[in-house]
C-alpha cells in the first residue's frame, strides 16, 4: 500500500487545518491570487481581518477601510514583511548523515514564523522539490527519488501516485492557466498529469535526450512548456504531447526560471556553459555573464517585481547578481561561508530578499542583493530546491 501514514509524516509540529470556514486556513493565499497584499502588519488590523466578516466582502471595500485606518490611526503601510507565503526547502543533511532505516533528518523543511525550520511531510529518500496546485491549497506534490508523492489534505497524509517506472523526480510545474495539468522533470524523461497529479503519463515525443532536471509551465500561454534537458532547451506548445528543440546551448540545463515581472524573460543555469537568457519566452537563448561562462550553475533566480534584477549561483561561483538585465554582473559572495551555492530564490513577500542555499553550510538571506548576508539556518544541508507556498492563518 502506498499510503504514507500521518505518523510517518511527522505532523506533530503542525497539523494542517483544511477547514472550509471562509475566514480560515488559506485566506492570505486569496489575497495574492487576486493581485493584492495585506497592507499592514499592525496586530489590530490582523485581528480585525481575521474575525470580522465585513472585511472579507470584496477587496475594494477592504482597501478603502485599510486606507482609512492608516490615515486616522497613523498605522504605517508596510507591504514588506506582510507574510502571505512560507518557505519550504528540500534538502539532504549530508554533512552529518545519520545511518538509519529511514531518512530521519533529510527531506522537506518549512520555515516557521519564528524563524525555525520544521520537518514537513513523509520521511522518504531523495525529496527534491514540492509544489502546490493553484486554486486547490490542499493539493501538494513532492518530487522524490521514488516518484511523485501527493497529498490532498495539506500534508496530513500522502500517497505515491507514480508507478515503479518513475524515479528521480527533480522538478514540478503546475500550469496556472489549467491548474489540473502538471508537469514533472525526471532523470528518465518528463511526465505529465491531467488530474492534479493523481495519475501520470509519459511526455517524451520529440526529445533527443530523456534526461531532464527542470521544467517551466509558461504562465502567459496555455499548453506551452519549457523543458531543460541534457541536450539543451525544448519547447512544447501542446501541453507536453510533443517537443521541439530551440536554439540553446548543447549541454545539460540544470535550472530554469521564468520572470514574474516579464513572462518573456527566462534564465537558465547550465553544466559547464554558465548562464543563458531568453527574452522571447524561451524561443532563443544568449549567453550572459562571461565570468561564469564555463561554470556549473545550479541556481538561478529572477526578482519578482523588477525584471532587470537577476541572480545566479554555482559550484565555486558563489552568488552573482545583475541589476541591469544581465548586461553586467557583480560577485555578491562576501559574507557567505562557502562559494558553493546550489539554490537561489527571491522572497515573494519580503521585497528584494534573496535566499541562498550553500553546500552543507546552511541557508542565508540578503535584503540588499547580496551585499550582506544573514544566516537562515539548516546548517549541514545539501539544498535541492526552495518553494514558496501559501501560508496558513493560525
Amino acid at each position: 500500500m502506498n499510503l504514507i501514514s500521518t505518523v510517518e509524516a511527522n505532523q506533530s509540529v503542525y497539523k494542517p487545518r483544511m477547514d472550509t470556514d471562509k475566514h480560515g486556513f488559506w485566506r492570505r493565499a486569496a489575497f495574492r491570487q487576486q493581485g493584492d497584499r495585506p497592507l499592514a502588519s499592525n496586530p489590530f488590523l490582523s485581528v480585525l481581518i481575521r474575525v470580522h466578516p465585513w472585511f472579507n466582502r470584496g477587496l475594494g471595500r477592504m482597501n478603502v477601510v485599510f486606507t482609512t485606518l492608516v490615515l486616522l490611526l497613523g498605522v504605517p503601510m508596510v507591504v514588506v514583511g506582510a507574510e502571505t507565503a512560507q518557505l519550504y526547502a528540500a534538502v539532504g543533511m549530508t554533512k552529518a548523515q545519520k545511518n538509519s532505516a529511514v531518512p530521519t533528518d533529510s527531506g522537506l523543511y518549512r520555515r516557521e514564523r519564528d524563524g525555525e525550520w520544521r520537518h514537513f511531510g513523509p520521511r522518504i529518500l531523495g525529496i527534491a522539490t514540492v509544489a502546490g496546485q493553484p486554486g486547490a491549497p490542499g493539493v501538494l506534490l513532492m518530487g522524490s527519488a521514488d516518484g511523485v508523492i501527493r497529498s490532498v489534505d495539506g500534508g496530513g497524509t500522502w500517497r505515491k501516485t507514480t508507478g515503479w517506472q518513475v524515479a528521480d523526480v527533480r522538478s514540478l510545474a503546475f500550469d496556472r492557466n489549467q491548474p489540473n495539468r502538471v508537469y514533472a522533470a525526471t532523470l528518465w524523461g518528463p511526465i505529465r498529469s491531467e488530474d492534479g497529479g493523481a495519475t501520470w503519463s509519459l511526455a517524451q515525443a520529440g526529445l533527443t535526450e530523456l534526461y531532464c532536471q527542470t521544467v517551466v509551465a509558461d504562465r502567459s500561454r496555455i499548453h506551452r512548456v519549457i523543458l531543460g534537458t541534457a541536450d539543451g532547451v525544448f519547447v512544447s506548445t501542446d501541453g507536453a504531447v510533443t517537443w521541439n528543440r530551440v536554439p540553446s546551448p548543447s549541454t545539460t540545463i540544470l535550472r530554469l526560471a521564468q520572470s514574474e515581472a516579464d513572462p518573456r524573460l527566462l534564465i537558465a543555469g547550465t553544466q559547464h556553459r554558465g548562464a543563458w537568457i531568453s527574452r522571447d519566452a524561451g524561443e532563443t537563448w544568449v549567453a550572459t555573464d562571461p565570468a561564469s561562462a564555463a561554470a556549473n550553475l545550479y541556481a538561478v533566480a529572477l526578482h519578482r517585481r523588477d525584471a532587470a534584477v537577476l541572480a545566479v549561483g554555482g559550484w565555486s561561483q558563489g552568488v552573482r547578481v545583475s541589476g541591469d538585465g544581465g548586461a553586467t554582473w557583480q560577485d555578491r559572495s562576501a559574507g557567505l561561508p562557502v562559494r558553493n551555492v546550489l539554490v537561489l530564490a527571491f522572497d515573494p513577500d519580503m521585497d528584494g530578499r534573496l535566499w541562498a542555499s550553500t553546500f552543507e553550510e546552511g541557508t542565508f538571506f540578503s535584503d540588499d542583493l547580496g551585499r550582506t548576508w544573514k544566516s537562515g539556518g539548516l546548517y549541514g544541508a545539501h539544498g535541492f530546491d526552495f518553494s514558496f507556498l501559501p501560508a496558513p492563518l493560525r
